[in-house]
């Protein structure tokens, strides 16, 4: 998969910006919504991790011996994401790839049983959280997962961030999803955390 090209975005400059140092949402761990997805049994392999970063949370899924591929569009994370994992002897996958390209992976024949987003949905614009849908229905089987943190949405006008109403309008049953659960959370950061919906949606 290496030697296939992705449609490059301009925010791909800007996330190779950010990881040219350490941004506040790296805190060198996985969130804490996500552990307890795995403590409830909820990860099943192979696993998609979307906007991997520097691979924390694929590399957290590895030690349980799930078989995680993590994509970013940034080229920087991928390669630090691959360093850690070889430095900590990680069986982890990861590759630069646009996560609107997932039609793409489907047509390379993966699927996956788990999708985990830790905060990449909650920056995409209305058009691109349409396509990320389109694409997450070519690669997530029937009875497959899609769980999803981000920062709540403050209010209706605005584009960033997530709500539960909104990721029950975008996964409708009658388009083959059902929301499994939502709750509220916090995502962390370095410096301060966020209020934060996680909100896992099941392929039907």
């Amino acid at each position: 998969m290496s030697g296939v090209s992705f449609r490059e975005r301009p925010m791909r400059h800007v996330y190779d910006a950010a990881y040219a140092g350490v941004p506040n949402w790296d805190i060198g761990r996985p969130q804490r919504a996500f552990v307890q997805l795995l403590d409830a049994g909820l990860v099943e392999s192979p696993v998609l991790d979307v906007g991997c970063g520097t691979g924390e949370l694929a590399m957290f899924l590895a030690r349980y011996d799930h078989r995680v591929l993590g994509i970013d569009l940034s080229e920087l994370a991928i390669t630090q994401a691959r360093e850690k994992a070889r430095w900590r002897r990680i069986d982890a996958e990861f590759l630069v790839w646009d996560a609107l390209a997932l039609d793409r992976l489907a047509a390379a024949g993966l699927s996956f049983r788990t999708v985990v987003d830790s905060a990449m949905l909650h920056i995409l614009g209305e058009r691109e959280r349409d396509r990320f849908v389109d694409g997450l229905g070519a690669v997530v089987p029937q009875g497959g997962l899609y769980c999803v943190l981000g920062d709540a949405r403050r209010s209706e006008s605005d584009v960033y961030g997530i709500t539960p109403g909104e990721i029950r309008r975008r996964f409708r049953e009658v388009d083959g999803w059902e929301v499994e659960f939502a709750f509220e959370t916090s995502f962390e950061r370095r410096w301060s955390s966020n209020p934060a919906y996680f909100v896992g949606v099941r392929r039907v």
